[in-house]
């Protein structure tokens, strides 16, 4: 719809134009409620006053004397002033000001609401401030000058009247008079309204404020400035906004004072002073928010501490304290002060003419062209001179407020203060920043209201820069001028800093920025414009050297002034203040780097106290990783200190040059140091992990002692190494005991170092080490030996070259000279040597290195040269080494080997003994080497190898010869079995004698314990015993079964590498099998005993009685065939082994296998091994190709068989064929075939009509799939099927119930099957198929490349096109249930099979409660279709609330057409005829009272008799005189026999009424109302509802008649299936068990039928419930709303014809007794209006049937139209099957 034309249209050609009204008293109320601020009266008139150029203002309250507490005889103004304050009420306010008087337009303005100031200086905008006044006032007064105007109402209008007074009778102020509206208002709080008024004043440009309360004075406040000063604007700063709208162009600054004179009753709280003894007021004077309990105070209360107690008791006694001062005189003056700065911004604004007329429009005035905003800040100063004296002044805070340093903190003050707050320390006057309109926040979120705030706040924040700065500015001259007053000249000291350290935690206090309240933009943009107003990134702060920018200030994260004393850091107090943390995050401050600290010691020389404190401080930060190894080396290298303890004197140290550190337990301190040595007491408070992390090493021995030698030269005689005793023996003595703690290349080097050094004392002068002997070194008197060395160790005297024995040179000459004895005299010769043995080996730890070395290389000692038995009496004339000869031992002896002579009895020589141990560490032998002893095992003389051989086998652990390989001997030196001439090397034999088989050769048995000592293997290299293997394999079956079995015996030591060489190798002997002709084995060819040999991969082990004659098969034994396995034989052929043979020779294996039925199953486990056949693409590939699967032809037997004459074997059916004998079955013939010539049967109906040309695959699922996957075609994929249908139905009702019905069960269906199994799932069904009912189906089916064919009719078939989808076709009327199940399951499901088409059937002819029997899960269904009812029920509903609307209108227009017609007169309702009832001419009508037995040739005539005729009832049947007889109508029949039910008594009466009246015929709408009424009020039996008895509207034709119903006794039993509910009588006399067993069918279509009768009425289908009695007239009753019907009438009345057989007589049945019922429940919902069977009832009665008859008559037709309809036998009747698809 194009809004645009629309609306041009209705301005064009609408109706007559018409003003917009507008309720004044409501847009008033409106109004206030944006005003839900305190004072906000007050505040809009001070704001007037303020904008007339007012400079005093007085408040005052007229108060009312209290009616309930009389005024005590005082004249104590005190106590006076305290009675008005409790008890009385509020009168009058009174508001006067001395601005200008009220112009012209100020009047016009006073009268209009929210035109506004056009004035862009006046803080006034919206115009609606002034109607604050009628929050407590009715009728406002105002008077200014000679003019006053009076306010007063009419109705919900606002009216005004204006007075002109004389010149002589005009007063030249401006005054409001509101009289307050109640009298009951009362006191407000004094100290809140004087804190208002004291903030107020601050910025609004008044003077002098007065509050009055009657005659006292209450408070005086004042305000005066000193002059103004200009503030500079710095050259860098940004004085421009960020958008550019605003600019300041000047800055002053002044002083302003504020002076406050109240009485002292400001303070009085009545709660406090009255808690002593309370006085009997009710007031609610001095209460206030504050004192309002709180959830803090409440939990305060539970959870304080006992020192949060202590301080609320010592507040609590100082406000008791307060109350005892102020209590004394309330009415006593006090006076306070408060000193702030205000800093006052004079801004240009600068917008475009859009902007301007935008805010214009919003505000009502323009934007200024120049505006002034303020800050007003407490200074440190100002704030010390506004601290008070006085105890009361500084108790009653009027100024608690006015201070921004207090809570809640700075506020904006557009003219006066609002709620939002700045977030920093100042309070903001911003007079032309736009408020909401009540005032109490800024606009933040107009269009173009925000931006003009926005730059307004960022003006402010600019402003706050330059005042911060200013601050900066005033406090570093402070500083200055104090420190000049010192003495200390331009240099700031510490207690400068400290004394004016608060002042400046004040000012950065002050300009912190917090979140702000209720908004956080606005402190978010001031702070913004605060930081970035500087083109630098830089601002002031105060530090150790006075005010600095941050560039030169840093942050101290430790204290560094113990060396670098000139950075300027920021004091601890501020660092850790929000102020500082926000320009440590902004970057603006750094802390402390190393360039600083560089920078600062490259400056000067440290002294020794600041040399330590560096040192300390660098080693720390080093060795934590603070500093890196570069950057402290960067430090030293600038470092420079003196040594001296006054500043300049002393060595000096460049700690560049330092290397090391001194440890003083190893070097102590006072001895001399080299120059790269820190000194000790620079280094003592250090730990040892910070001198190295400052990249210095402790100073180690080696370099200190060759810097003392390379120095000796330039020290003092008492430092002199070769001359000075004392010191010499103190460098030694550190020397020895840093010793063992030294590396062996330090030792080497101290020895090197010393060696020429003559520094060792002795008794002959100082000597070098090699020059100077132990003082126990006796053996000659003229030895120089060491003296005046305590302390020092010999082992460092012995290390260093100090001589503890005498030269071998001269023990050699003296104890060893050569002999000059006889041959006759040689044991003497053995004699000596012995004695210089035991001597050396007295001193052999003294003995040095190269003579020990010389003396182990010297032939000292003769071998043993005596008899046998007295071999060690006699020696060689020859000298040997030591390391030549053997200890004397027997069994060395035996061996032949040369023997130490040591004379003397057996044992005399003893190997633990000092001389043992001494000739052993010369070399001495104990035992042989397992050289010499293999050389003496192949010697030619056998006593010596087996001596040898004995010696090596017993000695062999003793010796550890284990640790000689003596399998790697090449020496031939062991014996064989069998042959023990002939010696072999180790690896030339085996302890294994089964390894003989492979031709190895065997060590002698008694060895074979032996053999590892020996280092003969047990069995020889599996690698060398396979390739003998493969060389010569078994040429038998023995001899394999022993080769086989050896190899098992080590299967564990095959590797890979030997398993291939085997399984490939020809090593298997096999008897070789001859074939015949056709391919099968010759069993008698293989008696010639010929053999083959073949690889272990094509041998099978054991024996098969299925694969026997197709594979080889072998059994050597266990353990041989264990080998065989391991090579690669195996148990039976696989499946991919299998199949290739089936594909190679199938003729050959369908042969052997002898049947079909085994070669199936030998292709089942084919089947059972797919995956792993695809996997061999190749195999798998010939597979598809191959004529190996089995495919089965029907050849008809001889017997022929009739032809159908029409040719559709469709119709004949197949009971023919199935009953035919066994004789005459067919045959099947069983071919081998290619995959593509069979066909696998998916189709079971398509393969009986074309079987005899088809090869079909087994009928087995899992060959089934087989054959697919090999290429074999579905025969639903050859068969070709054309759908013909005829024309479409024109009605498509049992369409949607069937598609609904199929997509039900569909997913309880398809619940029973897996994933894999289902094609598509319920949701692919609901979103792709149709059902559409047409006039017939027919099917032709065509077997693609052949010429068959057959065509079939169906009731249903399923066809997918092209541009419509899938479709379920069938045909009108009865359709088969087994074909529509056959034609969705092949949707659903993969593989359909018969099994799934009966389920589905199944699934689709059970109702619900059916399948919940059988086990199935349908509650969701269940509940589904609740939902549906529930549904349909609010539907019902709202097609009633639509009848009752219908019935108001018809109503209406009733009650307009009664107005016009002659008011009728009013009739007695006695006289009244029935309504309905016929006239006199009527030929039906029978005025006279009506006979007891009517004609018998004459039916009844009347409205039911007509009802019944028009419906095809006979009237003449028992149904219908049963009716009647319900009915209490006339009855042409005989009264009943006793077996039909009894009818109910005769009790209407005839009505007359008065001849000659013509009357008004009561509203139809009142009649259907009624009706209405009575089907709404039905409910369910024992329903939580209570029934209330519907109201009904007085109708004049009603008369009453009496016709009571018998009470009923039932109880429940059941529920139907379609959820109505079953009672049955409590003196039921057959089980109920029974009783449903015989009537479950009849039950349930009798609940059908009902609930079809209730739709009809649009009844709640819960309100009908079906009973049985067995005997009584009751055919239904109505209970509290809730309709019962009796089965038993059912039953006999209607039952029989609904289950006839008969299709036409069903349907006639069921109109019949839809009718029947219909009548009965019209006659119950009349009962819902009228309880007795009365005149009124049958009034009711009738106009139910009259108004629902239409409906009732297509409900009838529906029925008749589906009676020629033929149904399938053995499906459900009509009417189940209807609900079956609801």
């Amino acid at each position: 719809m194009d809004f645009t034309k629309l609306r041009a249209a209705a301005l064009k050609d609408g109706d007559d134009e018409e003003a917009v009204t507008v309720n004044t008293r409501a847009l008033i109320d409106k109004v206030l409620a944006r005003y839900s601020g305190e004072w906000t009266t007050l505040r809009e008139l001070l704001q007037n006053a303020a904008d007339a150029q007012a400079t005093k203002v007085s408040i005052k309250f007229e108060t009312l004397p209290s009616a309930q507490v009389p005024l005590s005889n005082t004249t104590n103004q005190s106590e006076i002033l305290k009675h008005v304050l409790l008890h009385h009420t509020l009168r009058r306010l009174v508001v006067t000001n001395d601005g200008q008087p009220f112009g012209v337009n100020d009047w016009s303005r006073l009268k209009r609401i929210a035109e506004g100031n056009p004035d862009e200086t006046k803080i006034g905008a919206f115009g609606v401030g002034f109607y604050s006044v009628f929050a407590d006032c009715e009728e406002p007064f105002v008077s200014s000058g000679n003019e006053a105007m009076a306010f007063y109402w009419k109705g919900n209008s606002l009216f005004t009247r204006r007075l002109q007074l004389p010149a002589d009778q005009g007063n030249p102020n401006t005054s409001f008079v509101l009289d307050y509206r109640n009298t009951t208002t009362p006191m407000p709080n004094l100290l809140s309204i004087a804190q208002f008024l004291a903030t107020s004043l601050t910025f609004v440009a008044l003077q002098d404020i007065e509050l009055w309360v009657d005659d006292w004075k209450i408070i005086s406040l004042q305000k005066k400035a000193a002059p103004s000063v200009e503030v500079p604007l710095a050259r860098d700063v940004e004085t421009r906004t960020k958008e550019g709208l605003m600019k300041i162009q000047s800055l002053d600054r002044e002083s302003v004072q504020m002076d406050a004179t109240f009485m002292n009753v400001v303070g009085w709280k009545p709660s406090v002073s009255a808690s002593v003894a309370k006085p009997g007021y009710d007031s609610s004077y001095g209460s206030s928010s504050a004192d309002v309990p709180s959830l803090r105070s409440f939990f305060s209360r539970l959870t304080s501490s006992s020192s949060h107690a202590q301080l609320k008791t010592k507040a609590m006694r100082d406000e008791k304290a307060l109350q005892d001062i102020v209590l004394e005189d309330l009415t006593a003056l006090t006076t306070a002060n408060v000193f702030l700065r205000v800093t006052t911004a004079v801004v240009k604004t600068s917008v475009t003419a859009s902007f301007a007329a935008e805010l214009e429009r919003a505000t009502k005035k323009p934007p200024p062209k120049t505006t002034k905003l303020a800050i007003l800040t407490s200074s440190y100063d100002e704030e010390a001179a506004s601290t008070k004296d006085n105890h009361v002044a500084k108790a009653v805070d009027v100024f608690s407020s006015v201070l921004p340093g207090k809570k809640p903190g700075g506020r904006i003050f557009i003219g006066f203060p609002t709620h939002q707050t700045t977030g920093a320390g100042m309070h903001l006057s911003a007079p032309s920043v736009i408020p909401t309109v009540e005032r109490e926040s800024i606009d933040l979120n107009a269009r173009w209201v925000v931006t003009w705030n926005r730059e307004m706040l960022r003006v402010a924040g600019i402003m706050a820069r330059l005042a911060f700065s200013n601050e900066m500015a005033d406090l570093s001259f402070k500083l200055k001028r104090a420190a000049e007053a010192a003495g200390h000249g331009t240099k700031i000291s510490k207690d400068e800093i400290a004394k004016f350290l608060p002042e400046a935690l004040h000012i950065l206090k002050t300009f912190t920025f917090r979140e702000s309240t209720p908004s956080s933009q606005v402190a978010q943009l001031i702070e913004e414009a605060f930081w970035t107003a500087y083109k630098k990134p830089s601002i002031e702060i105060y530090s150790t050297r006075g005010v600095l920018p941050t560039t030169t200030v840093r942050l101290a994260t430790e204290d560094l002034s113990g060396f670098v004393e000139g950075i300027p850091v920021v004091p601890d107090e501020l660092a850790n203040g929000d102020f500082v943390n926000k320009l440590r995050d902004f970057g603006i401050i750094t802390e402390i780097t190393i360039g600083d600290v560089r920078q600062e010691l490259g400056t000067k020389a440290l002294t020794k106290s600041q040399l330590l404190q560096f040192i300390g401080w660098a080693g720390r930060k080093a060795a934590t990783g603070q500093i890196d190894g570069p950057t402290i080396h960067s430090l030293l290298d600038v470092a420079v200190a003196m040594t001296g303890d006054t500043d300049g004197q002393g060595d000096v140290i460049a700690l560049g040059t330092i290397t090391n550190y001194l440890n003083v337990n190893k070097i102590p301190p006072e001895l001399p140091l080299p120059p790269t040595t820190i000194p000790f007491t620079f280094t003592r408070s250090s730990a040892i992990p910070e001198l190295q992390a400052l990249g210095w090493e402790p100073l180690e021995i080696v370099p200190w002692l060759r810097f003392l030698i390379e120095t000796n030269s330039h020290r003092t005689k008492e430092q002199n190494l070769t001359v000075h005793v004392p010191f010499a023996a103190h460098i030694l003595q550190v020397l020895s005991k840093a010793w063992e703690g030294l590396s062996h290349n330090s030792k080497e080097t101290i020895v090197t170092l010393l060696r020429p050094i003559p520094m060792v004392p002795t008794k002959l002068g100082m000597k070098r080490p090699g020059e100077a002997f132990f003082a126990n070194v006796k053996l000659f008197d003229d030895l120089p030996t060491v003296t005046s060395c305590q302390g020092v160790k010999e082992k460092f005297l012995a290390a260093i070259g100090v001589r503890k024995t005498v030269d071998l040179e001269t023990i050699f000459n003296r104890l060893l000279t050569p002999a000059t004895e006889s041959k006759q005299s040689q044991h003497i010769t053995g004699n000596r040597h012995m004695e210089v043995i035991k001597y050396l080996a007295s001193v052999k730890d003294d003995i040095p290195a190269e003579d020990l070395k010389r003396l182990k290389g010297s032939q000292i000692c003769p071998a043993e040269a005596g008899p046998k038995g007295l071999e060690s009496t006699q020696g060689t004339l020859r000298l040997y080494r030591v390391s030549e000869l053997f200890e004397p031992k027997e069994s060395l002896r035996d061996l032949g080997l040369p023997i130490l002579q040591w004379p003397g009895p057996p044992g005399s020589y003893r190997a633990g003994s000092i001389e043992g141990r001494f000739l052993s560490l010369l070399g001495l032998r104990g035992y042989p080497s397992v050289p010499e002893l293999i050389d003496m095992m192949a010697s030619d003389q056998s006593s010596c190898r087996e001596k040898a051989m004995t010696y090596f086998v017993a000695n062999h652990h003793i010796n550890s010869y284990a640790n000689f390989e003596v399998g790697a001997a090449t020496k031939n030196f062991l014996p064989l079995q069998g042959d023990e001439k002939r010696l072999v090397s180790p690896a030339e034999c085996f302890t294994n004698e089964r390894c003989s088989v492979l031709g190895f050769s065997i060590l002698r048995r008694d060895l074979h314990v032996h053999g590892n000592k020996f280092g003969v293997a047990i069995d020889p290299p599996m690698t060398e015993c396979v390739n003998r293997l493969i060389a010569k394999p078994p040429q038998n079956k023995r001899d394999a079964s022993t080769l086989f079995g050896y190899f098992s015996s080590r299967l564990g030591e095959i590797g890979q590498n030997n398993i291939a060489k085997l399984s490939s190798a020809r090593i298997v002997p096999v008897a070789s099998r001859q074939q015949t002709s056709n391919g099968f084995i010759n069993e008698k060819a293989t008696d010639n005993g010929a053999l083959l040999h073949l690889p272990p991969t094509n041998c099978y082990l054991g024996s098969s009685s299925t694969f026997s004659e197709i594979f080889d098969f072998v059994d050597f034994g266990n353990d041989a065939n264990a080998f065989l396995l391991r090579c690669g034989s195996k148990n039976e052929p696989t499946k991919l082994e299998i199949a290739a043979l089936a594909c190679k020779e199938p003729a050959r294996l369908l042969g052997i296998m002898q049947s079909p039925e085994k070669y199936l199953s030998l292709l089942k486990t084919l089947a059972d091994d797919l995956p792993t056949l695809k996997r061999d693409k190749a195999l798998f590939k010939q597979m598809k190709q191959s004529k190996f699967l089995l495919g089965s032809i029907e050849i008809p037997s001889n017997k022929e068989k009739p032809k159908s004459s029409k040719g559709n074997i469709m119709d004949s059916g197949f009971d023919a064929e199935e009953d035919e004998d066994m004789e005459d079955a067919p045959i099947k013939q069983w071919q081998l075939a290619a995959p593509a010539r069979i066909v696998v049967v998916d189709d079971y109906i398509s393969y009986r009509l074309f079987k005899g040309s088809l090869m079909s695959a087994p009928m087995d699922d899992k060959l089934e799939e087989f054959y697919e996957a090999l290429g074999a075609p579905t025969l639903g994929s050859l068969v070709q099927e054309d759908l013909r249908l005829g024309q479409p139905s024109e009605k498509q009702d049992s369409a949607v119930k069937l598609r609904n019905h199929v997509l039900e069960r569909s997913k309880l269906f398809l619940h029973e099957y897996s994933r894999e199994n289902i094609k598509h799932d319920s949701r692919w069904l609901e979103k792709n198929i149709m059902v559409e009912v047409v006039s017939a189906i027919s099917l032709r089916r065509s077997l693609r490349g052949h010429t068959l064919s057959h065509t079939e009719k169906r009731s249903a078939a399923c066809t997918n096109e092209r541009h419509k989808g899938w479709t379920l076709y069938v045909t009108a009327g009865n359709y088969d249930v087994y074909q529509i199940s056959q034609a969705i399951c092949k949707l659903l499901l993969e593989r359909p099979n018969q099994q799934a088409y009966l389920t589905f059937e199944t699934f689709l002819k059970l109702n619900l409660y059916e399948l919940r029997s059988r086990g199935y899960n349908v509650e969701r269904i269940l509940r589904a279709k609740a939902a549906e009812q529930r549904i349909a029920e609010e539907e019902r509903r709202k097609q009633l609330e639509a009848e009752q609307q219908q019935i108001r209108e018809q109503e209406e227009q009733w009650r307009q057409e009664s107005q016009v017609a002659p008011t009728a007169a009013r009739e007695d309702r006695k006289s009244q005829p029935m309504p309905g009832a016929f006239g006199s001419d009527s030929p039906e009508a029978s005025p006279m009272p009506r006979p007891k037995t009517p004609p018998k040739d004459r039916k009844p005539r009347g409205l039911f008799s007509g009802l019944s005729r028009r419906l095809g009832l006979d009237n003449t049947g028992e149904a219908q005189q049963q009716l009647q007889n319900f009915l209490g109508g006339p009855s042409h029949e005989p009264e009943p026999k006793v077996d039909n039910p009894p009818t109910y008594d005769e009790a209407n009466k005839t009505m007359t009424k008065k001849p000659g009246e013509t009357e008004k015929v009561s509203s139809p709408h009142a009649v259907q109302q009624n009706l209405l009424n009575a089907i709404q009020s039905s409910r369910a039996h024992d329903s939580s509802t209570l029934f209330a008895p519907p109201t009904t509207q007085n109708i004049k034709e009603q008369a009453s008649y009496c016709d009571s119903t018998p009470s009923q006794n039932i109880k429940f039993l059941a529920d139907a299936s379609n959820g109505m509910r079953i009672f049955v009588d409590k003196t039921l006399t057959i089980p109920e068990a029974t009783f449903l067993g015989s009537n479950s069918s009849a039950l349930n279509s009798f609940a059908v039928l009902l609930i079809e009768v209730a739709d009809v009425y649009n009844l709640a289908r819960k309100s009908l419930h079906i009973f049985f009695d067995e005997e009584g007239g009751t055919i239904a009753f109505n209970s509290n709303g809730s309709i019962f019907c009796n089965f038993r009438f059912f039953n006999q009345l209607h039952s029989r014809k609904l289950q006839s057989g008969d299709p036409k007589e069903q349907n006639e049945g069921r109109v019949e007794a839809a009718a029947y019922w219909w009548i009965v429940i019209a006659h119950e919902l009349a009962h819902n209006l009228v309880k007795e069977h009365s005149a009124d009832h049958s009034f009711y009665t009738e106009m139910l049937v009259a108004n629902y008859f239409p409906k009732m008559m297509a409900r009838s037709a529906t029925y008749m139209q589906s009676a020629g309809r033929r149904q399938v036998p053995g499906t459900t009747p009509p009417h189940q099957q209807a609900s079956l698809l609801d």
